[in-house]
């Protein structure tokens, strides 16, 4: 049995990541896909403390609730539809609780200052920021999960976030009419044996679509990067589908929490609030590691490998690749991009990434735009490709770094510093071939 525990779990750390597409039928390949997916999920949440970064979202929307739903009650009821609004919020709570009553006297109360005039301010200023820096913690948690280290501008910031709070009510307030409506719809057809389940069903199953449509509009616009809509939909669908179900369980230990209230009095509902939004953003970001799990599979491919590869391995990658793009530019043909110089030559993407990284952070490889219409990113030589060799390259790779250490390397090493240099200076004299030839 542990034999077999032992090749299982090294089928799913090293040997499933090193199968190609070309090497199974497309049906076991799909299969890999799915389980490495869904490994790769689990491994990154446990990796990227996601129960902590739920914590700290947990705190920011403590924070920034009910300034929010003063916003959106100020827009709902701007625009006559404030009674729709609250009856959507009681919904989502299965009834009127006591959460429910005291985050509405909270909102009450915020708008009813702002109406007599103390609200302009210091208390606009903490509406703003509280608002703000929610949504900034939830892009800073999103781009963190997908590796972005560059975050939008202040002003897109600003018009993004609150053209989304703009939408929210909207949005609330559509829900809450096309249940309304399907409800009269349902009354009206009681009568028609097919079609009334047809239509009970249909209202049963509008949280659900409206709660898919929600995470997925969050993958997709929330990391400052492209997303692909078919994986946040997948991951949509599998993380609104756990939202409902931890929401029917939350609403029935409503009921169980109900009984101790002699006890704790209104106090208990709040942990079990608490306790909802933990789990709530807990199982939204299990849906942005999956939706970056499923777009991002192939960067994963020799993943340990890529992890631990040999310098001679390395170089041999680096003069690979500057040889494909040498004599792509000599030809005058169209340049490569990272996806094509990875299906050309087998390498891994993450690997032929890391390496064009370092080609560029020594000089001898740049970026283009291959196509104005796509706008992909290509690569050109960055020296002349009559003078650029094999050992220059390998030369400008092997001094790149720092080397401002106080070893002395003059006297008491010194030595062992000029067997290094003779050594390396009798491999690179023998490596004069350009680039463009081989």
């Amino acid at each position: 049995m542990n034999t077999r525990i032992k090749a299982l779990w090294k089928f799913l750390t090293e040997d499933i990541w090193r199968i190609t597409e070309d090497e199974v039928t497309k049906r076991t390949f799909s299969l890999y896909t799915i389980i490495k997916t869904c490994f790769l999920c689990i491994k990154r949440f446990a990796q990227d403390r996601i129960v902590n970064k739920a914590s700290a979202l947990t705190y920011s929307s403590l924070l920034a609730i009910v300034p929010i739903l003063a916003i959106l009650f100020a827009i709902a009821r701007g625009f006559g539809f404030g009674n729709i609004l609250e009856s959507q919020i009681v919904s989502g709570f299965s009834g009127p609780t006591e959460t429910t009553e005291i985050i509405f006297q909270f909102v009450d109360s915020y708008l009813s200052q702002a109406k007599s005039g103390v609200f302009i301010g210091v208390g606009l200023v903490m509406l703003l920021w509280s608002v703000l820096n929610l949504v900034n913690n939830m892009e800073m948690t999103f781009n963190e999960i997908w590796q972005v280290k560059k975050q939008r501008s202040m002003y897109r910031k600003i018009t993004d976030y609150f053209s989304m709070l703009l939408l929210m009510p909207i949005l609330l307030v559509i829900s809450g009419g096309l249940s309304i409506f399907m409800s009269t719809m349902v009354k009206n057809i009681e009568g028609f044996t097919l079609l009334a389940p047809i239509g009970k069903f249909l209202i049963r199953l509008i949280p659900f679509v409206f709660t898919w449509l929600m995470f997925t509009s969050l993958y997709i616009f929330m990391p400052n990067t492209k997303v692909k809509f078919k994986h946040a939909l997948v991951a949509g669908i599998i993380a609104g589908t756990a939202y409902q179900t931890f929401q029917f369980f939350y609403i029935s230990s409503q009921l169980w929490v109900s009984r101790y209230n002699a006890i704790y009095g209104s106090f208990a509902a709040l942990p079990m609030f608490l306790l909802w939004m933990q789990i709530s953003w807990t199982i939204c970001l299990f849906g942005a590691e999956l939706t970056y799990a499923g777009q991002n599979i192939r960067n994963f491919s020799f993943d340990k490998d890529t992890r631990n590869i040999s310098h001679r391995y390395c170089d041999f990658v680096s003069i690979l690749i500057m040889s494909l793009v040498c004599k792509r530019f000599a030809q005058g043909l169209k340049p490569y991009t990272a996806e094509e110089i990875s299906e050309t030559c087998q390498i891994p993407i993450r690997l032929t990434h890391q390496i064009i990284y370092e080609l560029q952070e020594v000089e001898v490889l740049h970026e283009v735009v291959s196509d104005e219409k796509s706008e992909d990113i290509a690569y050109q030589p960055s020296v002349d490709i009559g003078i650029l060799t094999v050992g220059m390259l390998l030369d400008r790779l092997y001094t790149h770094g720092s080397e401002e250490f106080k070893i002395d390397r003059e006297q008491e090493f010194g030595q062992e510093w000029k067997t290094l240099m003779e050594a390396r200076e009798a491999y690179l004299n023998n490596t004069d071939i350009l680039l463009k030839e081989l």
